[in-house]
């Protein structure tokens, strides 16, 4: 891996959370659906052993809740976002407009 992936993955793990709560801001959704809509919007290879650990500790922190409901036979947990996750999700959106606003302005002239 070069350094340019090096610091794009990087990048892109740094804001994991972040999009996970952004996704359950827009509606609630299973670990494995997650996986998948991290994998559709970064275009990186998430796994389940990447993701889980990410939800475990936004639970944790009482930013998500995650509720186990029967599908036919299985059982899967849902995740939906807290209020206080809602808030974080908020003032990252603040502390990241201008600055991510900024830098593409400045590489698209």
């Amino acid at each position: 891996m070069n350094g340019e992936e090096e610091l794009i993955r990087a990048t892109i793990r740094g804001l994991s959370r972040a999009i996970i709560l952004w996704l359950l801001l827009r509606e609630g959704m299973s670990g494995y659906r997650l996986t998948k809509e991290m994998r559709r919007i970064t275009g990186h290879p998430y796994t389940p052993g990447a993701i889980y650990p990410l939800l475990y500790e936004l639970e944790r922190k009482r930013l998500i809740i995650g509720e186990w409901i029967q599908k036919g036979r299985r059982k899967l947990k849902h995740y939906s976002i807290t209020e206080e996750g809602r808030k974080v999700i908020n003032n990252i959106r603040g502390a990241l407009e201008k600055p991510v606003k900024d830098l593409l302005m400045d590489l698209t002239e």
